[in-house]
């Protein structure tokens, strides 16, 4: 007999599409939880703009048992205040090659290919996203990024929700 329900293989928001095998989510930060863009006062300090409901999602995620890591090319004030924020497992900041960060995550928590997701947004995350099974980027990635094979595209933009479209899909 047929149960009325069964256990999911994957779990669905919009059109991601994601195993219920993950444990850590691994993100670029720029262009992924901010709108890719950096703010230059007249004092010649930067700054970045973040939507609460992107940085609700590192809450949701906490909440939720999953591990964070950030892989960032920059190193920014935003980036620590969140990882203080929320005890992000895995902050990394200034790195030019990232997939040797991304192995050594995976070695350390002794993660599968089935237990992470990788989200990114640019020629310096490709290496990560072609390496991690779940793959994930944002409407406006560079062309050479939405053109890997197996790659999901969140529906919302950077800066707009689009880390949090990941993170309730990862929840529900």
């Amino acid at each position: 007999m047929v149960e009325l329900y069964q256990i999911r293989e994957f779990l669905y928001m919009g059109n991601l599409k994601l195993s219920d095998t993950i444990k850590m989510v691994i993100t670029d930060f720029d262009g992924v939880v901010t709108d890719n863009c950096v703010y230059i006062s007249d004092d010649f300090k930067m700054s970045r703009r973040l939507n609460f409901k992107d940085i609700m999602a590192f809450s949701i995620l906490k909440k939720h048992n999953y591990m964070i890591g950030i892989i960032s090319g920059e190193k920014n004030a935003a980036i620590e205040i969140l990882a203080k924020k929320f005890g992000i497992e895995e902050v990394h900041q200034n790195i030019r090659v990232k997939i040797d960060v991304l192995k050594e995550i995976e070695k350390k928590y002794n993660l599968t290919g089935d237990e992470f997701l990788y989200i990114g947004d640019d020629i310096n995350d490709i290496e990560c996203l072609e390496y991690a099974k779940y793959k994930i980027t944002v409407p406006h990635a560079v062309d050479k990024v939405k053109g890997i094979k197996g790659i999901q595209i969140t529906q919302n933009e950077a800066g707009s929700g689009a880390f949090r479209e990941v993170a309730d899909c990862l929840i529900k």
